[in-house]
């Protein structure tokens, strides 16, 4: 899955202990979305659709 830059770096802001469980989420909502990269746009969505601030 590709993420752009400006999303990647929003990630690294959540704590490296829940990151990757958080990246998990957001690539299979994409999959979902039939979409092949994360843009800071949908990263932003996404965190919102499972309650994250």
């Amino acid at each position: 899955m590709d993420w752009s830059s400006s999303a990647e770096a929003k990630l690294k802001e959540v704590p490296f202990f829940v990151r990757p469980a958080v990246r998990r989420r957001i690539e299979s909502l994409a999959l979902e979305a039939s979409l092949s990269s994360i843009d800071l746009d949908f990263y932003t969505a996404a965190k919102a659709r499972f309650g994250e601030k």
